[in-house]
């Protein structure tokens, strides 16, 4: 089949994204890129190259996994250290250790709903006492691995700003600090186009949970070639019955 699918939404995310954007440009210029490469099928064609081993199923595969807010996380284009395109696979009930964490990125993202429907609400930190009670804990990295590390920071209280529906064919875009909580809004999975973009990422994000205490380190447990090959035909197929 070739690659030519990946190396057409390569051309285009350096196009839109590389270069010193300010992050509200940035963010623009995302969504409008998930918008392009999720929308009319262009996704289902693109998986359809990846699953056929096009691109670099062996890196890809060792950066797809679980995540634990709950949804399948596979990704699709790795562009160094400026773009990250993803297809995520939100499943309704999921259970997930952190499907109730509030959180924020490392840097701005955009995402396009491709099926199904996404519910999300935003954020502030409450400087006056109103609002939620949460335990708030700062995800970096693990040393010498790819796992999650949570270590606590304090209580704080957050008070919701803004709750919203984006159903297939909808967009949006978040700055980086942007604190907020998503999840699937139907009883059948919900396919999402993500891009997380920028150079200059933070080293840490913010969580916050009003569901208990988290553990110190989470693993992530990355997907085998086969495993990632197959769950990209899996998505095919879930793209082209909808």
């Amino acid at each position: 089949m070739g690659d030519r699918r990946v190396r057409a939404a390569r051309r285009l995310l350096a196009e839109a994204l590389d270069g010193e954007l300010p992050e509200h440009e940035r963010a623009a210029a995302a969504r409008r890129v998930v918008g392009e490469l999720g929308a009319d099928g262009a996704l289902s064609a693109l998986v359809a190259e990846l699953a056929s081993g096009a691109g670099d199923p062996e890196g890809t595969a060792r950066l797809s996994y679980r995540h634990v807010l709950g949804f399948d996380k596979l990704l699709l284009i790795d562009a160094g250290p400026r773009h990250m395109l993803r297809a995520h696979v939100w499943h309704p009930d999921a259970g997930a250790i952190g499907e109730e964490d509030i959180h924020n990125h490392r840097s701005p993202l955009a995402s396009y709903v491709v099926r199904g429907r996404l519910a999300m609400e935003l954020y502030e930190v409450s400087g006056d006492g109103d609002g939620v009670a949460a335990a708030r804990y700062e995800e970096s990295l693990a040393r010498g691995s790819a796992d999650w590390t949570l270590t606590r920071a304090g209580e704080a209280r957050l008070r919701l700003t803004h709750t919203g529906q984006y159903a297939a064919g909808s967009s949006y875009a978040l700055p980086a600090h942007t604190l907020h909580r998503a999840w699937c809004d139907t009883d059948e999975p919900t396919v999402t186009l993500f891009l997380e973009t920028g150079a200059g990422r933070r080293p840490r994000t913010d969580v916050f949970t009003a569901a208990g205490p988290h553990p110190g380190a989470v693993a992530k447990v990355p997907l085998a070639v086969p495993e990632y090959l197959a769950a990209l035909r899996d998505l095919g197929d879930r793209l082209r019955s909808g």
